[in-house]
């Protein structure tokens, strides 16, 4: 559990530090040129990464389990909405909103993601974890309020586009969810080359131009760091936290980006910027301090993915096993009921 809180920060601040610097790029770029570029730069550069892998004789990490034929549909639905939809979007807003005001919105995604999970795939909440997530949505309003400035007027068309990439990106989320025990960069790497390709096709078939070289290089590299490890590092965590908690420790994404925004962009925090932080800091620590732990039961079920030989793997192998761990095969898992302390990863979505 702690190493998928872990993953879900450090997927925060990839893809929060990955704004304002798309923000430098959108008056030389036109949005959905951009979007494909830097899907494209993630795609591409996963894909470096995994013929790496490869080259070493290990196609997949140790113990992971590929993608499977009825994960397809779950992967197409989340590139269409993470990959296509919610980054031109987010481009449409940054080329009319202050990088750090972007910044801030996409608070909404957490929020929006942690909504779907609870109501839509009936995943559990309980008053800690609520109350955790109302202080980062607290913390997230602060902000744009010190920001109003930037997200009135003539940037409430840039206000609807960030708000509506947020959706998109949390309704990626929760169908992410459906395959993260799949490989976690098998699954981005496929992501970014279908998102880029799709939007720079968009851009070819609109007459868009181009930029340079170097330029294109940049927006790569943004989009390797920003979209490609970051949503690696997503999958991680949606392992052992479930939709809603990864959603939540990745809201503190808006406050990195608008970080990064003050130090990149020369804009000046406003009186709010560190009572809105303090605020976001509050929620994640009542996150970082659950502790989820009732008697619950484990149906029987079979399936494929990583694991190990824990309280709930404990099932024989045939000769040909040479005792390695992590590992992944199909196996089969008895009825059990136990207590122990837990979140919502693979094997605990259960109802309440």
């Amino acid at each position: 559990m702690k190493r998928g809180i872990v993953f879900a920060l450090l997927a925060a601040a990839t893809f929060g530090a990955s704004t304002p610097l798309a923000k430098m790029l959108v008056g030389a770029v036109a949005p959905v040129a951009l979007a494909g570029l830097l899907y494209a730069g993630s795609g591409v550069g996963l894909l470096a990464c995994y013929c790496v892998r490869g080259w070493y004789g290990r196609a997949e990490p140790r113990g992971a389990a590929g993608l499977a034929r009825t994960d397809l549909a779950w992967l197409a639905a989340a590139i269409l909405f993470g990959g296509v939809a919610g980054p031109v979007l987010l481009m449409v807003g940054l080329s009319r909103l202050a990088g750090s005001s972007a910044s801030l919105l996409l608070n909404l995604e957490g929020v929006l993601t942690a909504l779907l999970a609870w109501c839509v795939f009936k995943e559990n909440v309980d008053r800690r974890i609520l109350l955790g997530m109302l202080l980062i949505v607290a913390g997230g309003l602060v902000l744009a309020w010190d920001h109003g400035a930037g997200i009135t007027g003539a940037g409430s068309l840039g206000v609807l586009a960030v708000v509506g990439a947020c959706l998109c990106w949390a309704i990626d989320n929760n169908l992410t969810r459906k395959i993260a025990d799949s490989d976690a960069l098998q699954i981005a790497c496929i992501k970014g080359l279908a998102a880029g390709v799709v939007n720079l096709t968009i851009a070819y078939a609109l007459g868009l131009a181009l930029p340079s070289a170097s330029l294109i290089a940049a927006t790569g590299v943004v989009g390797f760091c920003g979209y490609g490890l970051s949503l690696v590092l997503f999958v991680l965590a949606l392992r052992s936290l479930g939709t809603a908690r990864t959603g939540a420790y990745f809201s503190a994404a808006p406050f990195v980006g608008a970080l990064v925004s003050l130090a990149l962009l020369g804009e000046t925090p406003a009186p709010g910027f560190w009572l809105g932080g303090a605020l976001m800091a509050a929620g994640i620590a009542l996150h970082l301090n659950e502790r989820h732990a009732h008697t619950h039961t484990h149906m029987a079920e079979q399936h494929t993915h990583r694991h190990r030989h824990d309280a709930h793997h404990q099932h024989a192998h045939d000769a040909g096993w040479d005792g390695s761990e992590p590992h992944s095969h199909a196996h089969q898992h008895v009825e059990q009921t136990h207590t122990h302390v837990h979140f919502p990863d693979t094997h605990h979505r259960h109802t309440h």
